[in-house]
């Protein structure tokens, strides 16, 4: 009898010690095998983006004629990359600086043919075309240069904290083509003349250089007067 109730209660404290263990033991993370999904970027809004960026260009005009700073150091970034249509660079402060002091002035400054690359939703490149009647710009000896014509523009834009700013800027001035002369038509052989010697046809100039001033032909000079000879 005691042996029986020896081996009940042993078989109740196995019970207890296992249900203990169970209990205890930490639960299986059923995620551990949940393959992470990354997040898909946005699509840009390319329509808003556009319409943005065409704004900041088609503001210029009334920026240079009012000499608006402000609106230079609001719209260029501070490591903004600038170069100007004769090679030379400059920087953010220095082009606001020549816009607050009227440096550049026009009677007329259209924009026009913008074309907007998005690239992402923070970065875009742009294309412009600036037409200019009779402008000019002071160099800093006091002079003053007449920059009328028409340039290409491309512009970088970066989003930087919510705001549109450009961080990267160059231009260059058209070129016209020059007018080519048309060819002098040849002269009909008269009937029965003795056919005339070809006369050797002269190089043709070189072209200018765009920009430089072709130099004027030096005139010929005088053949010397032969020495007179004594008469005997």
């Amino acid at each position: 009898m005691k042996k029986c109730l020896s081996v009940a209660v042993f078989a109740a404290v196995i019970a207890l010690m296992a249900l203990a263990q169970a209990g205890c033991a930490s639960p299986q993370n059923t995620n551990a095998n949940t393959a992470s999904v990354a997040t898909p970027e946005p699509t840009p809004d390319k329509t808003a983006i556009e319409a943005e960026l065409t704004k900041i260009e088609n503001d210029w005009p009334r920026i240079i004629k009012e000499k608006d700073g402000a609106a230079v150091r609001r719209i260029e970034a501070d490591d903004i990359f600038i170069i100007y249509p004769d090679g030379s660079t400059g920087n953010k402060e220095s082009d606001a600086r020549d816009i607050e002091a009227g440096t550049v002035t026009a009677d007329s400054w259209e924009i026009s043919d913008v074309k907007v690359n998005v690239l992402d939703k923070d970065s875009a490149v742009v294309n412009v075309r600036n037409t200019v009647k009779n402008g000019r710009v002071k160099s800093p000896d006091g002079k003053s240069m007449d920059i009328s014509g028409q340039y290409l523009s491309m512009d970088t834009f970066a989003r930087r904290n919510g705001q549109w700013q450009l961080v990267a800027t160059s231009s260059v001035q058209i070129k016209s083509p020059a007018a080519t002369a048309s060819p002098t038509p040849k002269a009909s052989p008269s009937p029965g003349a003795s056919p005339a010697m070809k006369s050797t046809p002269s190089p043709k100039a070189t072209p200018a250089l765009k920009g430089t001033p072709v130099p004027k032909p030096s005139p010929a000079k005088s053949a010397p007067t032969p020495a007179k000879t004594k008469t005997p």
